[in-house]
């Protein structure tokens, strides 16, 4: 299948709602009109930390604008300030700093977001060439009656240029700068910053941010859902 015909396929077939989220970041625009141009008015959930860059709200409001997108925004229930003022900065405390941190802005919001929108099927962009911990991604995985999919999870880089030349979409403004992958100011360094890709992101202590790890441990077969 194509991640055209993927994307039909789940929407025909998955139960809804169906929902997509987004961190917008370096090559978002991808998943967002894949999915808009067969569910114009899909919820985008975005998870706001309030600590993105200045560029990624105005790359929110840009993308926004120009695909007409049905925008849910989700931010932790205590401010940043107050968080800080409580726990200090704990993207700098260690392992478990930044667990709490990301536990407490970016898990806990998504599952208020599972759950408010009443969520069946959840699409996210995630590829097996961004990490060591994404290799493995299917197709396809579903906890219960709630499914996940990873429509462009076979992709490279090339195909993520290739579609976004053919439909004159945006890269982050980050981009070009050398930050290929793109969330928090505070914890996000660009390529020349570091030695290893996985080093852009909380400086190599962590990859994931237990975002993708809801409750999402039975995998299908990829090669079935394909």
């Amino acid at each position: 299948m194509t991640a055209e015909e993927r994307v039909a396929a789940a929407l025909e077939t998955l139960p809804g709602q169906h929902i997509v989220s987004s961190s917008f970041g370096a090559q978002s625009a991808v998943m967002l009109h894949l999915l808009t141009q067969q569910y114009p008015d899909i919820p985008v959930v975005l998870i706001d930390t309030g600590y993105l860059f200045p560029e990624t709200y105005k790359f929110i409001d840009e993308l926004t604008q120009r695909l007409s997108l049905n925008l849910k925004v989700f931010r932790p229930e205590i401010s940043s300030a107050w968080q800080e003022s409580r726990h200090g900065k704990r993207w700098e405390q260690g392992l478990r700093g930044l667990e709490a941190y990301n536990y407490e802005n970016k898990v806990a919001p998504m599952q208020r977001a599972l759950e408010e929108l009443d969520v069946g099927t959840w699409f996210s962009g995630l590829r097996r060439n961004q990490s060591v911990d994404r290799a493995k991604t299917p197709f396809v995985e579903n906890s219960g009656d709630r499914f996940k999919v990873y429509p462009i999870a076979d992709w490279t880089d090339r195909n993520v240029y290739e579609y976004l030349r053919q439909y004159e979409l945006p890269y982050h403004p980050l981009w070009e700068r050398g930050y290929v992958s793109i969330g928090d100011a505070h914890s996000t360094k660009s390529l020349a910053e570091v030695d290893t890709p996985e080093q852009t992101r909380f400086s190599g202590v962590k990859r994931e941010c237990g975002l993708h790890e809801l409750d999402f441990g039975q995998r299908f077969s990829s090669a079935r859902t394909a």
